[in-house]
């Protein structure tokens, strides 16, 4: 890789990507995510009581930030764009948090 870099003075196009095999873990971590994701609606196997809203909140956390890392490519940005996501989606955390705490959800 670095040889590429150093004869072209960029990076190819295979570097921005995740190898085939690398997809295929991605996939079955957010499938086994989504499958805990969809058990806790299941009530009568397993009562979550008040863990159920901030484990479902991260485990959307590791979703989101696993595809915007990996599919969008963010994993390969510079780290200032990085920190300007990871600002932004705990900013949209922080604002549903208080709309369910406005409309009283958890009460």
């Amino acid at each position: 890789m670095s040889d590429t870099i150093a004869e072209t003075g960029s990076e190819t196009e295979d570097d921005h990507h995740p190898s085939d095999l690398q997809y295929v873990k991605i996939a079955l971590v957010l499938g086994v995510i989504t499958s805990v994701e969809v058990f806790t609606y299941f009530e009568s196997v397993l009562d979550w009581g008040d863990a159920l809203i901030p484990s479902l909140l991260v485990m959307m956390v590791v979703k989101f930030w696993l595809v915007a890392r990996m599919f969008m490519h963010l994993k390969q940005d510079k780290p200032i764009l990085s920190g300007l996501f990871a600002t932004g989606l705990g900013m949209a955390i922080a604002v549903y948090i208080v709309a369910l705490l406005a409309f009283q959800f958890w009460a």
